[in-house]
């Protein structure tokens, strides 16, 4: 299973406003960017949709790299959806904790791992298992380090 350790969100208790530029930017070839600013947006609001049932996590292990969550990403987790087929969970499993795919195969639900190398869980037991949320944003960092490093000055 993986380990995960946890934040609390809580209410932000300050408006996050960036800029949110009308160009797109294309992953291919270059093109000139534009500098039209088209509005301002709160970071917030895209993250922490329900803050009071919200929380971060850090992960670790490999089992969900095919979902493009690495070992030491964060994770936006609301406990306020409700899970469904598809969806990316975190869930306790016989007091394990863990982030997997949910999916119903016919009439059977399964945690789903997104490493060919980590087994599914299928959910036999409903009574041995506790959704804690449904994944809703992945932070990876491109810098390494810099999260890891601000997740520790927070002590």
């Amino acid at each position: 299973m993986t380990s995960i350790e946890l934040f609390e969100v809580g209410e932000p208790t300050t408006t996050l406003w960036l800029p949110v530029f009308a160009s797109l930017v294309p992953a291919g070839f270059p093109s000139p960017a534009s500098d039209e600013l088209e509005e301002l947006f709160d970071l917030n609001r895209i993250l922490f949709r329900h803050p009071e049932a919200t929380y971060l996590i850090r992960v670790s292990g490999e089992s969900m790299r095919g979902a493009e969550i690495h070992a030491g990403d964060l994770l936006a987790v609301d406990k306020h959806l409700e899970a469904d087929h598809n969806h990316i969970v975190v869930a306790v499993v016989e007091g394990e904790c863990t982030v997997k795919r949910l999916v119903r195969r016919g009439t059977s639900w399964w945690l789903q791992a997104e490493n060919p190398a980590y087994a599914d869980y299928e959910i036999t037991e409903p009574d041995n298992l506790r959704i804690w949320g449904v994944v809703t944003h992945v932070v990876h960092e491109l810098i390494p380090g810099k999260l890891t490093a601000l997740l520790r000055s927070r002590d």
